[in-house]
């Protein structure tokens, strides 16, 4: 167990996960409060909107018709941060002028999707059971198998209940025209997090490159695994939360949810794999059903705390898309969730210095 006197004093704390140190100052959460105060807006909604463009039977901004889904719905981003089809770029040779060195750019595409999570406008994965989240799981799989390189490791593991539906007139799943390095898949909830629209859905980023968070991650998980022999970072973690028992959220057979040490954001989460598992491919049905209950788990008691529609950012961190059998194996799925909140539903953490 940490020694208690942290409880009161100034320290820092290691994050493996990136390589640097968060300075924790526990003593101050005795301070008075006079900063922002707000009257809490309760969140009414109606089972449906006419004017969402994310509802069944609705047209999208680009003219497109949704179907009448029931259940989860996935469609090509109508304004994706990124296409599979844009201009040539080509940084030019300025033979080591400082504009070269200092003024860098390079092209990146890729393939943006829309996740719709339920029909209904009013809920959230809070508000959802977990036999209702395993349709939106199955989604994220197939997706993700779909753009998964053929010469991955995790290709031989993909059977057939992870390959992609067949496309149909309401989305466009075929395969992408590139292989494509990594998938982002993520849910910003909350006017707070800039979400554009209250009907519960999740974003998936397809990209060229490899994200900053995920690239950290990833060399740190090398690193573990190089140094302790072929151990696995966050297997090990987990294993030392639900041995110390301090920070757990919830925790079933497949995964662990708990308060990181390193925790940045008074409410942060992460969901852990407790076995070594790369990506969604490596989940088995029964995995599948225990991450939708975990998701739902997390979320409901985020929902409980202010008794309020919780925001949050959270996304899924595993094995590339693409990449070599040592990024591979050092991978290993788990999800962060990265709420704002701070001493009520009105009271918000700024990172500010």
């Amino acid at each position: 167990m940490p020694d208690a006197i942290l409880d009161d004093i100034s320290h820092r704390r290691y994050n493996p996960l990136r390589g640097s140190w968060i300075l924790v100052s526990p003593h101050r959460t005795k301070r008075p409060w006079q900063g922002q105060q707000e009257a809490a807006s309760p969140t009414t909604l109606p089972q449906y909107d006419p004017s969402c463009y994310l509802c069944p039977g609705n047209k999208r901004a680009q003219g497109d018709t949704n179907p009448e889904y029931e259940n989860k719905f996935v469609f090509v981003n109508d304004y994706s941060a990124v296409k599979e089809e844009q201009a040539e770029y080509q940084p030019g040779d300025k033979n080591g002028s400082l504009s070269s060195l200092l003024l860098r750019a390079d092209p990146v595409t890729g393939k943006c999707y829309v996740v719709t999570f339920s029909p209904n406008h009013n809920l959230t994965l809070a508000d959802l059971q977990p036999s209702q989240i395993v349709p939106v799981i199955d989604t994220w799989t197939q997706l993700y198998t779909a753009h998964l390189s053929p010469k991955s490791p995790l290709a031989q593991v993909a059977n057939a209940t992870t390959r992609p539906p067949a496309s149909h007139n309401h989305t466009n799943l075929s395969t992408p025209n590139a292989q494509y390095r990594y998938m982002q898949i993520f849910e910003n909830k909350g006017a707070a997090m800039g979400c554009s629209n209250p009907h519960p859905h999740g974003q998936i980023w397809t990209t060229t490159g490899l994200p900053e968070e995920p690239a950290l991650e990833l060399e740190q998980l090398k690193k573990y695994r190089r140094e302790q022999g072929g151990m696995n970072l966050l297997e090990d973690y987990a294993k030392l939360e639900i041995e110390q028992q301090e920070r757990l959220v919830f925790e079933n057979e497949s995964f662990v949810a708990l308060c990181p040490w390193w925790a940045t954001w008074p409410f942060e989460v992460m969901v852990l794999a407790r076995q070594h598992k790369r990506a969604l491919v490596d989940l088995d049905n029964v995995e599948r059903e225990n991450l939708a209950e975990a998701i739902a788990e997390v979320t409901r008691r985020y929902d409980n705390l202010f008794e309020t529609q919780f925001p949050y950012s959270m996304g899924i961190h595993q094995a590339p898309l693409e990449g070599t059998d040592v990024e591979i194996e050092a991978s290993h799925f788990h999800l962060h969730f990265y709420p704002p909140l701070l001493r009520s539903a009105t009271v918000r953490k700024f990172l500010v210095g």
